[in-house]
């Protein structure tokens, strides 16, 4: 049986675009609105991955400056030769190891990786550790266990019934604490108990079941790897299964949100 790691292949950066980046663009316009940061400020963004929220940054907040990492070079790279402001750079890193000296942004940020992170707390003390005094930590995370992203909860359970170990590959049973009160409970472990958790909405809308389908197809991300990873009369049967459920013979039309945090580092 595949583990569950072995379907978390973000690292093509044109299959995730077609799979979850234009929702990850939805999100990250919302979350900013909600986190309503200064402009000409010094931004560190972790988990870049294809530039949603760095794009978002760049073209709506003046920042004076924005270093946007991933652990993946594979992300960097597409990140890289898609935005050429000069405002922007980019470094291959992990969360736990920033490439930056203590106190030297203003705002630290991470768009929809938290959940992927090997230790989150150590992620958060190091978000923590780069921010200058009366700076802002933040981040935001799909709400996997509420069902949240729709479109992907509809996948994990068509796929659940027709083959019971996709269960265990699920997001929702993977990262718990993707929920209000978890990321509440995680942020004060982390030394951030004014932490304001509030939730994000979007709707994802498809052309039409096909548009739907179409992405699951590709490999990047864990419900797609599984999905690739199928016999050929498996994954027709799912996606039979997922017409029956959802092809109404128009668009697809579903919701998704997500967990925002944000807190004031005061040194």
């Amino acid at each position: 049986m595949p583990t569950q790691s072995d379907f978390d292949s973000w690292s093509a950066g044109q299959s995730y675009e077609h799979y979850m980046g234009r929702w990850s663009r939805m999100v990250a316009k919302e979350f900013l609105s909600w986190l309503d940061p200064k402009k000409s400020a010094d931004w560190l963004e972790i988990g870049c991955g294809t530039g949603a929220l760095t794009s978002e940054i760049l073209q709506d907040y003046e920042p004076n400056s924005i270093l946007a990492t991933d652990a993946s070079a594979d992300f960097v790279n597409h990140t890289r030769e898609t935005i050429k402001d000069p405002k922007a750079s980019f470094k291959t890193a992990t969360a736990q190891d920033l490439p930056v000296e203590d106190e030297c942004v203003d705002i630290v940020t991470s768009a929809l990786v938290l959940n992927f992170v090997p230790d989150h707390r150590e992620t958060l003390i190091e978000m923590r550790r780069v921010l200058r005094p009366g700076g802002i930590l933040s981040f935001y995370v799909w709400d996997y266990p509420g069902g949240g992203v729709s479109f992907i909860d509809a996948f994990w359970k068509a796929a659940a019934s027709l083959d019971e170990k996709a269960v265990d590959l699920d997001e929702g049973a993977r990262f718990p604490f993707c929920t209000a009160k978890g990321l509440g409970q995680l942020c004060s472990y982390a030394g951030l108990p004014d932490a304001d958790i509030a939730p994000i909405e979007i709707i994802t809308e498809f052309p039409d079941f096909e548009a739907f389908w179409y992405p699951f197809t590709l490999g990047a991300g864990p419900a797609p790897g599984y999905c690739k990873s199928l016999p050929d009369e498996h994954r027709e049967a799912l996606k039979a299964l997922l017409a029956e459920k959802l092809d109404e013979g128009g668009p697809v039309r579903l919701t998704a949100r997500a967990w925002a945090m944000k807190s004031v580092a005061w040194g």
